[in-house]
């Protein structure tokens, strides 16, 4: 490049040096197109052709006087500053000489006597900043055809340099607005059939020998709005072997309809069917890797189909993921300065937390203080907690995504959200202070931050149905659940039946203490209400067992329960306090509702078991068992008891507690991890201590399945654990266990780790 600032650049004459005047994004197209990457044609409208614009309507100047009068911290102000800016900017006048030369780049980009369908995108650049991170808050514009459209849109990628998330992000950055500039890229359309993203390393687990792949039809913007659920095929590095593939219904695509670019309904022969052959999958990771091999650095990757081509329309960096794992992921390359390459933008979050949940929501914010508070959360909130608790979930199912100040990934918040599938950042410890009723967030639930604003108006997801891929296993795979909602879409899933069905959201939403609704006379429509939801669960599996864990509520969460206040005591530590099998002892009539709920569904459907929680002793156990026994369950062979192994005292004295009585044992790895290692999984300040991989539970795990082959007692687990890390699955499938439960969303996932892992034990390959 010369030193002379030209107004048009064809990307062939751009290269990553260039972002100073075309930005990251067009340096990048550059890059790509004289690497010999599958690059749709383009040019870009440089920082060059943005600074005249700005001089010849002398718009520098009114642009400082009202950014220097506003505080970005009200949101209102902030607003009304945007909204001025961008409005003079979008009715200024595009210089005469830039005109010119963007006609004609256009012209001969279209080819003679055409105007071709173009992609107008902004391309932020700042000088000297290369850990400044802006992208998403700039506009993009697809399917323009025409002079005058182009022009349009070009105006319009300028003033979206001054989107109120744009503002705010450089002020707290504290980086000068005259600093940032930008340019705009324009770039042949291609209508797609098929198109996504792709990722040369994992980006949530870091691993660096995979490449994810995510796939849907038509155009790909509907991945980054959330609104449908891709394909993902995770491939191999150096083998390019396709090791999973997971397959998503689609009802809608985004393509184009005459002169807008529309969502339609997707084709009926084409909802379940497969976006890319295996050949596609294998030459889409072989571009990501050798993207990765050019830039020294794992790739962020989007990607295009049109009939048998594939094309790159964009790469950047993945900058997710941490320093330590980056210099793994580019071994013994050479190192590069990252002002070399465009970096993945972001606004800064104004609240950081754990990743509980993975998606994105953006919503008004409404602060919960309590369980009576839940009627203020309307659909579409983000919901915002010091913490929740199973009669919070009505409103978990209202809301857009959830944040709270305290928890980690296994607390209450966490689990329900990825059960029903809503973004959740849990641990932020000041989510309460610092938001506030009204405001509109943007939550990241895959990386755990909160952002102030929103880019887009993300609409309600649409759920997409999994198509399932059938792999038979010795080792059986339950299901978590809670909701009798969404009883019949998972049994639909590749799974064996539900190995925990929690007690407590039901009661939930029953909204009244049992004590109370016996001192009412009300507990005929406690139990009616009750055996309603079991027989939603049970008719759904059937065959398939169902084993329902009675009632765990702690007292606090008890109290809030309508009436509840008159029954329950106040303690120090309800986790170590009245609960589980002790509170069946103490209050028999509470505990005979539940059986009585059981008994009735039973009559009908025999595939349901129960199982206890939180037993402290073998004399605990055989005291409940009894109260069981009297109301005759054990006549039926069909008939299961099991206990929770969740207590130290479980694992100890294992061998007691089946000499009792009982059929099966579910190890409950949350809380016996933090009863093992002396940390409270909803305490964010030690947090990090809480590690089910710890060799203190492994050795308890191993115990536990060693003692029940010998006993020929049936083993399982229950837990978050096995639905987060597929090399403790592993090691449970060689220690022999007889089953695993998961959350919904990790049932094809763990399926597979689980068939790899018995393939391994056995030494024999199975069919598919």
């Amino acid at each position: 490049m010369s030193s002379a600032q030209p107004l048009i650049l064809d990307f062939s004459k751009i290269d990553k040096r260039d972002i100073p005047l075309v930005g990251g994004k067009g340096a990048n197209l550059g890059e790509m197109v004289k690497a010999g990457f599958p690059v749709p044609l383009g040019f870009a409208v440089t920082v060059a052709a943005y600074d005249t614009f700005l001089k010849e309507n002398n718009l520098s100047i009114k642009i400082k006087k009202t950014l220097a009068e506003i505080d970005v911290n009200d949101p209102g102000q902030l607003d009304r500053a945007s909204k001025n800016i961008t409005g003079t900017l979008v009715k200024s006048k595009i210089p005469d000489a830039v005109a010119r030369e963007v006609i004609s780049a256009y012209k001969k980009l279209s080819g003679r006597l055409k105007h071709s369908l173009v992609a107008v995108r902004s391309s932020a650049t700042a000088e000297d900043l290369p850990e400044a991170s802006f992208a998403g808050q700039q506009e993009t514009f697809l399917n323009i055809k025409g002079e005058a459209s182009l022009l349009e849109s070009i105006r319009a990628c300028w003033a979206s340099l001054f989107t109120a998330r744009a503002i705010f992000y450089r002020e707290h950055n504290k980086i000068d607005h005259e600093q940032v500039k930008i340019s705009v890229i324009v770039q042949k359309m291609i209508q797609s059939e098929v198109s996504g993203v792709m990722f040369s390393i994992d980006p949530v687990t870091n691993e660096k020998d995979r490449i994810v792949i995510e796939a849907v039809w038509g155009l790909g913007e509907l991945i980054v709005q959330g609104s449908v659920v891709p394909d993902r095929y995770v491939v191999q590095k150096e083998t390019f072997s396709i090791l999973s593939k997971e397959i998503s219904e689609q009802n809608i695509q985004l393509v184009k309809k005459r002169h807008e670019t529309k969502e339609v309904k997707v084709p009926k022969n084409k909802l379940n069917k497969r976006k890319l052959s295996d050949e596609d999958i294998v030459e889409l990771a072989r571009l990501a890797d050798k993207l990765q091999k050019h830039y020294f650095f794992p790739q962020d990757v989007e990607w295009a189909k049109k009939g048998k081509e594939l094309f790159i329309v964009q790469t950047r960096p993945v900058t997710t993921i941490s320093k330590q794992t980056a210099k793994k992921a580019r071994g013994n390359q050479k190192e590069v300065k990252l002002k070399d390459i465009e970096l993945k933008f972001a606004a800064k979050p104004i609240l950081e937390g754990t990743s509980a949940s993975p998606g994105i929501g953006t919503g008004e914010v409404k602060i919960i203080k309590n369980a009576k508070q839940i009627d203020r959360v309307k659909k579409g909130d983000v919901l915002v907690s010091a913490m929740t608790s199973p009669d919070f979930v009505p409103a978990m199912k209202r809301a857009v995504a959830i944040v709270t100040d305290a928890g980690g990934a296994t607390s209450h918040a966490a689990i329900v959200s990825r059960e029903l599938g809503i973004p959740c950042v849990v641990g932020t410890k000041e989510a309460t202070k610092r938001l506030s009723d009204g405001i509109v967030v943007t939550v990241d639930g895959t990386r755990g931050n909160v952002y102030l604003g929103s880019k887009v108006k993300i609409e309600e997801k649409k759920k997409a149905k999994k198509k399932i891929i059938t792999r038979k296993t010795a080792t059986k795979l339950y299901v978590n659940l809670a909701e009798p909602e969404l009883a019949k879409e998972v049994s639909r899933k590749n799974v064996d039946g539900v190995g925990l069905l929690r007690a407590e959201f039901m009661i939930a939403n029953i909204g009244i203490h049992p004590k109370e609704a016996i001192k009412l006379k009300k507990q005929d429509k406690f139990v009616d209400k009750l055996s309603k939801d079991l027989e939603t669960f049970c008719k759904s599996f059937h065959p398939r067992p169902v084993v329902y864990r009675a009632t765990d509520f702690k007292t606090n969460e008890y109290r809030s329960l309508r009436g509840g206040e008159a029954w329950e005591p106040e303690e120090p530590n309800p986790m170590l306090g009245f609960r589980g099998a002790y509170r069946y002892i103490s209050s028999p009539e509470v505990f005979t509702l539940e059986l009585n709920a059981i008994k009735r569904v039973r009559e009908k459907y025999n595939n349901l078991w129960l199982m206890i929680p939180f037993v402290r002793s073998p004399e605990e156990l055989a005291k409940v068992r009894r109260i069981v026994a009297g109301e005759g369950f054990f006549e039926n062979p069909s008939f299961k008891f099991w206990m929770m192994v969740e207590l130290p005292v479980n694992v100890i004295l294992l061998e007691e507690f089946i000499k009792v009585g009982i059929n099966g044992v579910s190890v409950g790895s949350n809380d016996l991890t933090m009863l093992l290692l002396g940390t409270d999984r909803d305490n964010a300040e030690v947090a990090d201590a809480f590690d089910e991989r710890s060799p203190s539970v492994y050795w308890a795990l191993k115990k536990v399945i060693k003692i029940c082959h010998k006993h020929n007692v049936t083993s399982s687990i229950c837990g978050q654990a096995p639905s987060d890390y597929d090399d403790m699955v592993e090691k449970l499938i060689k220690m022999g266990i007889t089953s695993i439960s998961v959350n919904p969303d990790a049932i094809n996932r763990v399926r597979s780790v689980i068939y790899e892992a018995e393939k391994e034990v056995v030494g024999v390959k199975r069919n598919t």
